[in-house]
């Protein structure tokens, strides 16, 4: 659906150049909910603002369904962008305006009558579990109640793509969860592609299908957030893992000692929830010790990640192995 190819995107500070984007390439599936993650600075609202050319890259193409739109008139771009909602860190609401109205404004811009535009309104709001406040005014409402008139507003023109600027960033970790939940259904129920920007990882684990890692302007990494998640290639993706509670090394100090060889297993899927560790022991006669490990879910899809001592006759590794990976799990060595 989306493509952006070679994007570079420089400012004029002064004397100098800042390289705001340095020869980002990415490309995002129609339907799909796709994260971009990394720090202050590093160029994600940047990145993001050229998928409706709010900003416009120094050089590169944009391609939506194959159309660079870097190249076409304002006028096309104008009504490109009604099919394209944005949703807003710190909302963007008016404030003179009571709900209702927020909501309906994009449609008022886009020409439809009254009757109509206050019916869609109404609609939007009750999709987004807000109709008994079509009548208030954004200071009447809590963090997480403006965005989710910000995210009805972003839905007005039935758009195909939504961009989500830090949409969560400003609420507490409760009121994250619902929106983020709220963003899943949409995305679930309309087939609307998503993509949020985000500083956390823990957004990026509950909603998203792929992510893209971006660090001092350019792409550190990218690929399925399962794949990301659980097979970190690039030291800003452990990094941000790290911050979010994922140490992927911390096994390294206890280790001191131990006998036999360390290995990494990985669970993705039906295998997760197995009695595989108490099957291998018993079956082939290993002592394995856990020293690390993590089960839960990233989307909706369970995994397991345990690094294991593993205690044995020397003939008993390569069985121990094979076992493993008939069934499903990736088996990594990681000391001998």
């Amino acid at each position: 659906m989306i493509e952006l190819k070679n994007i570079y995107k420089s400012y004029a500070s002064g004397d100098k150049v800042i390289e705001a984007l340095s020869g980002v390439s990415l490309d995002i599936a129609q339907g799909e909910i796709f994260g971009i993650i990394g720090r202050s600075g590093a160029g994600k609202s940047t990145l993001i603002r050229m998928l409706n050319l709010l900003e416009r890259p120094s050089s590169g193409s944009v391609l939506l369904h194959g159309q660079d739109i870097t190249k076409i008139s304002e006028a096309s771009l104008r009504t490109l962008r009604h099919k394209i909602g944005m949703v807003f860190q710190h909302f963007n609401l008016l404030t003179s305006r009571t709900v209702l109205q927020n909501v309906a404004f994009p449609l008022r811009l886009a020409g439809m009558d009254s009757k109509e535009r206050t019916k869609r309104a109404m609609a939007l709001l009750q999709l987004v579990g807000l109709e008994g406040h079509a009548y208030k005014y954004p200071r009447q409402l809590s963090g997480g109640q403006q965005q989710r008139v910000g995210i009805a507003r972003a839905l007005a023109n039935e758009p195909e793509l939504l961009l989500c600027d830090e949409a969560t960033s400003a609420l507490d970790p409760e009121t994250t969860q619902s929106i983020l939940n709220l963003l899943l259904d949409i995305n679930q129920r309309f087939g609307i592609t998503v993509v949020l920007i985000t500083h956390s990882m823990d957004v990026i684990r509950s909603v998203c299908d792929r992510v893209a890692i971006i660090d001092h302007g350019r792409i550190a990494e990218s690929g399925e957030v399962l794949d990301v998640f659980l097979h970190p290639q690039h030291a800003t993706t452990l990094s941000l893992l790290s911050e979010s509670g994922v140490d992927a090394d911390g096994w390294k100090a206890l280790t001191e000692g131990v006998p036999g060889h360390i290995v990494r297993l990985t669970y993705r899927g039906h295998s997760t929830a197995q009695p595989l560790l108490s099957q291998a022991s018993r079956d082939l006669n290993v002592n394995l010790s856990i020293l690390q490990g993590a089960v839960g879910k990233i989307k909706d899809t369970p995994y397991g990640q345990l690094v294991l001592a593993v205690d044995a006759d020397p003939a008993s590794y390569a069985p121990l192995e094979a076992f493993f990976r008939a069934n499903q799990v990736h088996y990594e060595v990681l000391r001998v």
